[in-house]
């Protein structure tokens, strides 16, 4: 579930650390340039229990390029979806649409990643296809020109199955208390960087929005922001961001954990805040415009909590720069508040507003959705 450690909460033994010709070799085979002309495009896409990424490669004769039409190039594939919990045996043939290309950061070259959706046979989106959903409401609203910026927090665990602590917390005990973990540096405070620089680097070459890092409260927990984007490039950055991180965890044997409450106790939360803007807040008089999405988010404060993300009730407490999720608020700098207004946004009249409310492991198409169709419903064209 989207609770458990590492993608799908497996647990494998690790292999034996290589010999150094190993090493040598392994990287002799990875270095081959010359790919015949062909080059490899990696499908990935969601599995049944949404935090289930998957992925599968195949060889293609022609090259193609992030951003452009190339896109239509690209051929749909299927997937046994009896294996993912996503189709019964007797009918598990799950077909995938190609919707965004990406870079390859790990075979480079010409090669790519390709971020895709699930279809059943006839053609429907599957349950657990939050992208289509999103993509319709993103359409009828495009007008508005929506941005967003995720702030995806993580933490960092170790893969021992005997240490099932954060990175930094000794075998039997406590770090020390939370203070100087955020945004610090030096060994005995932060743990984890090399996996985090591995990351940002990864995000940057594949054409990921990825606008910064940082390390956040409690100790083994970072954060990497997202955007801007519009519209529908933001739920597939986060989601590739997400893939790019199981990915270069491999490398370092640490287990990626979304958990929007990991140590239960006086220590932090994990979120994903939600900031989002429209062309009608960005332009003179949107600070009015943002206060009229403030009572809009009120009214379907429940709705968006229970789409938030799972097990966010162990975050949302009232304490630890959050708001209880049993009230909706809103403020200026606040961010004990539901929702927190920035102060550059309150000193121009115009600008954008953060929603603290979404977990670590929600998922962003459907969080960019409900802000959208929330606070422009109204305001459809007809």
């Amino acid at each position: 579930t989207s609770l458990s450690i590492g993608p799908a909460g497996a647990r494998m033994e690790r292999q034996p650390k290589a010999s150094a010709q190993e090493v040598k070799t392994r990287k002799t085979m990875l270095n081959l340039d010359d790919q015949g002309g062909k080059i490899m495009a990696e499908y990935i896409w969601l599995g049944g229990s949404l935090w289930d990424v998957r992925s599968k490669c195949r060889t293609l004769d022609f090259t193609v390029e992030a951003g452009t039409e190339d896109l239509k190039k690209l051929p749909e594939w299927n997937y046994d979806g009896s294996s993912t919990e996503q189709a019964p045996g007797h009918n598990s043939e799950v077909i995938i649409q190609p919707r965004r290309i990406y870079r390859d950061p790990f075979r480079r070259g010409n090669n790519v990643i390709i971020i895709c959706d699930a279809y059943d046979n006839k053609g429907q989106p599957l349950p657990t296809n939050h992208r289509a959903r999103c993509a319709e409401i993103m359409e009828k609203y495009k007008d508005h020109s929506p941005w967003f910026g995720l702030e995806q927090e993580y933490t960092m665990f170790h893969d021992k199955p005997f240490q099932k602590k954060p990175l930094g917390f000794p075998v039997g005990g406590y770090a020390g208390p939370q203070g100087p973990y955020y945004c610090g540096v030096g060994t005995g405070t932060v743990v984890g960087r090399e996996l985090v620089e591995a990351h940002y680097r990864s995000c940057l070459y594949a054409g990921v929005k990825i606008s910064g890092i940082n390390a956040e409260v409690m100790p083994s927990q970072w954060e990497f922001q997202v955007g801007p984007c519009e519209g529908m490039q933001m739920g597939d950055d986060l989601w590739f961001a997400r893939y790019l991180l199981y990915r270069c965890s491999e490398f370092y044997n640490i287990n990626v954990n979304f958990n929007p409450k990991p140590m239960k106790g006086n220590w932090n939360g994990a979120g994903c805040h939600a900031n989002f803007s429209t062309k009608e807040t960005r332009a003179e008089g949107g600070l009015e415009v943002i206060e009229k999405m403030m009572k809009k988010l009120e009214s379907k404060h429940k709705e968006h909590i229970k789409e938030y993300g799972e097990g966010n009730e162990q975050r949302l407490t009232g304490k630890h720069e959050t708001a209880s999720m049993d009230k909706f608020s809103f403020g200026v700098a606040d961010r004990g508040a539901s929702i927190r207004i920035p102060t550059t946004t309150k000193a121009n009249g115009c600008g954008y507003f953060e929603d603290r409310r979404p977990a670590a492991n929600c998922c962003p198409y459907k969080v960019t959705a409900l802000l959208v169709e929330t606070c422009l419903a109204e305001e459809a064209k007809e």
